[in-house]
């Protein structure tokens, strides 16, 4: 007897390898909290091979995932609150330590591919927009802002102890004249 999968979706989703997939994208929407969904349409099969190998060497890591499975990972999840953006083709961008390198990357491949861009992100579980995900792009590498920060927060106490070097400094002087003086009469 012939069955149709159509319009029975939980028949479709009791195959292993779907629900594989969906309890390991569920692992990654809850466990990055940081993902940028992308769009693209007449991409060739070798630039997005090496996308992907840009992508792994950045220690991030990018799938195209079809949306009925993506839509099923993400419930009780913050990518929930982006389930309209999970139509036509969609892939899914996410890393767990460089999220600002990761859309730098897209964003200068993006650049050189028209048939991509930015759908939509989830940043530390706050939806943010496509322009706001190339805000984030253009942000300054993360040792560069931890280092500033630290310069920052470093500049008050320099500030202070050379205020407090100069009065010192000013008396040691003092009493090197009042003993100069002393030695001279």
């Amino acid at each position: 007897m012939w069955h149709s999968w159509a319009g029975s979706e939980d028949l479709y989703m009791r195959r292993p390898e779907k629900i594989e997939i969906v309890e390991e994208l569920r692992k990654v929407f809850k466990d990055s909290g940081s993902v940028i969904l992308i769009d693209f349409k007449n991409i060739d099969v070798p630039d997005i091979t090496e996308l992907r190998r840009k992508i792994r060497e950045s220690e991030s890591d990018y799938r195209v995932v079809k949306n009925t499975l993506a839509l099923r990972a993400a419930e009780g999840t913050s990518i929930e609150e982006i389930k309209q953006y999970f139509e036509g083709p969609t892939a899914v961008a996410y890393s767990g330590e460089n999220i600002v390198g990761l859309a730098k990357l897209l964003r200068d491949f993006i650049k050189e591919h028209s048939g991509m861009s930015f759908k939509v992100g989830v940043l530390d579980g706050q939806v943010v927009s496509d322009e706001q995900v190339l805000s984030l792009a253009d942000l300054p590498p993360r040792e560069e802002l931890l280092s500033k920060l630290l310069f920052l927060m470093n500049a008050p106490l320099t500030q202070l102890a050379l205020a407090l070097k100069s009065p010192l400094q000013k008396l040691a002087y003092l009493l090197k004249q009042l003993e100069e003086n002393k030695s001279q009469a």
